[in-house]
């Protein structure tokens, strides 16, 4: 992958997503975002296609695919729909951390479930009052003989409401402030954990979003991920990976943007002539063209040093996410634009795609915290 291209097998496989995304996924889009439910049949459509197990080794049940294989299903499925490409974004976030810390019993219980779709997966981080600034978690975990007490809140959680198993972050000694922080395995119906707020959200409206509530909810000591205190260190290696997913989308949703947006331009005629003949407009859009393209080969280049482990694989996936989600926030936009008032209306998926774009600017990671992470990078911490 020294040149970031695609084999021959991945283009295959990009293909048969491809044509999965369009004929399948495609038709429910609009409806998926309407009512704003989860995408059940879409989710068991990925699954009979085994695209769940992508991420996952084969001796768990799953495909033993590379990151770059993952993020070209991802990009696939976003250009259509941006909400059921965060079925497949959302499984690699929630299991990172069980993939990254789990002993092997916790593998073997859990990312099996997860791999075969028996199970879904979601990741506990972010609260009301610690976003980006994770030291200022409020969830507490107390070690009570052979168990942990958890108490506290998650907000903005992925899959909240439909998850069985969660990665869940929360202080075991607040006075060590971050090196205070431990990752844990909660699974759904342990006493004590319950479903808060459900979000109802500008864009990716078929994906749950949700409070997670913690009173007095105790925990296996064996649901530990890692060494205690080593749960920020969790957090982010999840983060340094996942954030090529999360770009992926993003690519994805801008590239959708662009090809709908050049076909409409073909056909809509103006001054006697279809709109892409217009210099002005062709300028635009080979614009567009140029950042779009640069965004996937940054993206590739992240892929290649995340899968091999390459010293400072966290600044460039950082680029990544940063670039390539600012990108589709732009093109999207600038697409709704080139095809005027139609852009606007609900009967076309420009204004979907553009709402959709918006949550990856945001989410694992604001790219604020992203050039935070190249400067860090560059500068030292």
């Amino acid at each position: 992958m020294d040149n970031y291209t695609l084999t021959e097998e991945q283009r295959m496989f990009q293909q048969m997503v491809r044509e999965l995304a369009v004929n399948e996924i495609e038709p429910r889009a609009a409806e998926i975002d309407e009512k704003g439910e989860y995408p059940w049949d879409i989710f068991e459509l990925l699954k009979e296609n085994d695209l769940l197990s992508l991420p996952f080794e084969e001796k768990y049940g799953g495909q033993g695919a590379d990151m770059l294989t993952c993020c070209i299903a991802v990009e696939e499925i976003a250009k259509v729909c941006g909400s059921s490409s965060l079925i497949l974004a959302g499984i690699e976030l929630g299991a990172t951390p069980i993939k990254i810390f789990g002993t092997e019993e916790q593998k073997e219980k859990y990312l099996t479930q997860i791999a075969s779709g028996e199970k879904q997966v979601a990741f506990g981080l972010t609260e009301p009052e610690a976003g980006s600034d994770a030291a200022s978690m409020k969830t507490k975990a107390v070690k009570d003989g052979d168990f942990y007490v958890l108490n506290g809140q998650k907000c903005f959680c992925t899959n909240g409401e439909i998850a069985d198993i969660y990665s869940v972050f929360a202080m075991t000694n607040p006075e060590a402030g971050v090196r205070g922080i431990s990752g844990f395995v909660v699974e759904k119906g342990t006493p004590g954990f319950t479903i808060g707020k459900h979000e109802n959200k500008m864009g990716i409206r078929g994906s749950m979003t949700t409070e997670l509530l913690f009173d007095d909810c105790k925990i296996p000591l064996e649901n530990l991920l890692g060494p205690e205190g080593k749960g920020f260190n969790l957090a982010m290696m999840t983060l340094d990976r996942t954030r090529t997913v999360v770009a992926s989308q993003g690519l994805g949703l801008a590239q959708g943007a662009l090809d709908y947006a050049i076909s409409y331009m073909k056909d809509r005629v103006q001054f006697g002539k279809p709109i892409s003949k217009f210099q002005g407009l062709q300028f635009e859009v080979a614009e567009l063209a140029m950042e779009v393209e640069a965004a996937r080969q940054l993206i590739y280049r992240a892929c290649a040093m995340v899968e091999n482990g390459e010293p400072g694989f966290s600044g460039v996936s950082a680029m990544a996410k940063c670039y390539a989600t600012d990108v589709a926030m732009k093109v999207t936009t600038q697409c709704v634009s080139l095809i005027g008032g139609y852009g606007y209306m609900k009967d076309y998926p420009l204004e979907r795609m553009m709402r959709d774009a918006k949550i990856t600017q945001i989410y694992e990671g604001t790219n604020h915290i992203q050039k935070l992470v190249i400067a860090r990078q560059l500068f030292g911490k």
